[in-house]
């Protein structure tokens, strides 16, 4: 394993954080435990000042600048939570600091980098994605000659998140079975598996992906860095386009297995994990709780660790979020009716719905001639299993419909 960050580097950098970052908590989880006949330990790195573990590899890369780099001012481009990293560590280092993020990052996030960084930093909306604000911010950095501090592909970066692994193993009391982290473009679990292979090698490491942003996975699969032509940006922590030639070169040698979350089962993990033990995380830190599910009959009686990575999420999503969970739990579905033209059509139709069925949107297509026009419906469900039925009694009843939820051009063209 010669390409992983050497254990002295880790120590060096949890030396020059000690003052900075909080030793998160490594919390043994009751009610996940019991669900999955395992013992779950979450580390809690959304309880970090930022919100996220990244003011670790931040600050760290940050510190270690010359007098003569750090007089220039630095840059960086990131979807998020390395925004709100480097903003600290700019205001603390006191180092001017210019921020690339995307157009669509979350208004809560932005105004957190704003609020970090004080007067410190600038922050620069551009692009749709964390790739394109990258490489704007990249430009901007060479032609102005300003260090550039990358969110996971650099060294320094890679051991300060390394930190996170020298205290799970630090503040564990048992031997760690599996180790579950999430990934865009790989730092964490680059820094993290650095020092835990070394120190603890019978560890299975899972690397966990958005569905919508595999990067890493076709990285693996192609034995080099490959670009994804298209992501979802939903998950924004953890969704890159590629990752790092660094991180893949450690991510070869130490990912054990690999899993891929929808992003509508992350919504469904955040939801469960607020309302059932108050603790509030961003769709990238819900997925490695959700990929308990995808491992539930090899865990059994073994010792987990969850990466909580991040707790950056805008109450403005809330709707979005469960609406995404409700469609991935098979609880939303959404169809366009063609009504008979007679009294009494949307009559019979509501009377299909099951006691406990619920419409949860209702609106004709043909905002001008609602008479003869399809209408948009959406229906909830309080069981899934209610869908196939409902199904059955509308093609019994002769209901002229179509089911949008399997049809993406047309749902995204109308939901």
């Amino acid at each position: 394993m010669t390409d992983l960050i050497p254990l002295k580097k880790i120590q060096e950098a949890r030396l020059a954080l000690k003052d900075v970052v909080a030793k998160t908590p490594l919390d043994h989880n009751l009610n996940l435990s019991k669900k999955y006949r395992a013992n779950i330990y979450l580390k809690r790195e959304d309880l970090q000042v930022v919100r996220s573990f990244k003011i670790r590899g931040a600050y760290y890369k940050m510190s270690q600048l010359s007098k003569e780099d750090a007089d220039k001012g630095i840059v960086c481009a990131s979807a998020g939570n390395h925004a709100q990293g480097v903003a600290l560590a700019c205001s603390i280092l006191q180092i001017k600091g210019t921020i690339y993020m995307p157009t669509t990052t979350p208004k809560q996030k932005i105004n957190r980098v704003r609020h970090f960084g004080e007067s410190w930093v600038e922050v620069i909306l551009t692009g749709d994605t964390f790739d394109d604000s990258y490489a704007t911010a990249k430009a901007y950095a060479v032609k102005e000659d300003k260090p550039f501090i990358h969110p996971f592909d650099d060294l320094e970066v890679i051991a300060g998140q390394g930190t996170v692994g020298l205290e799970i193993i630090e503040d564990s009391k048992v031997p760690i079975d599996y180790l579950i982290i999430s990934v865009g473009g790989g730092g964490l679990l680059a820094g993290i598996a650095s020092y835990v292979k070394v120190v603890s090698p019978d560890t299975k490491i899972i690397a966990v992906e958005a569905t919508g942003a595999p990067s890493l996975l076709r990285a693996m699969e192609a034995g080099e860095v490959v670009e994804l032509e298209k992501i979802d940006g939903f998950a924004d922590g953890i969704a890159t386009k590629r990752v790092g030639h660094h991180t893949l070169k450690i991510a070869q040698q130490v990912v054990d297995q690999h899993i891929l979350i929808p992003e509508g089962e992350m919504c469904a993990k955040i939801l469960s994990l607020y309302n059932e033990e108050a603790i509030v995380v961003e769709p990238a830190c819900a997925s490695t709780v959700a990929a308990l599910d995808h491992i539930a009959e090899d865990i059994k009686g073994k010792n987990v660790v969850c990466v909580l990575s991040g707790g950056n999420n805008d109450i403005t999503r809330t709707e979005e979020i469960k609406e995404r969970a409700m469609l991935y739990e098979g609880k939303k579905h959404y169809f366009i009716v063609r009504f008979p033209q007679r009294a009494g059509a949307l009559r019979e139709f509501l009377n299909l719905l099951g006691p406990d069925d619920d419409i949860a949107r209702f609106e004709y297509t043909k905002k001008n001639n609602r008479d003869s026009g399809p209408a948009l419906v959406g229906v909830e469900l309080k069981d899934p299993a209610d869908f196939q039925p409902l199904v059955d009694r509308m093609k019994a009843s002769n209901i002229d419909f179509q089911h949008l939820n399997n049809s993406p051009l047309l749902f995204d063209m109308l939901v």
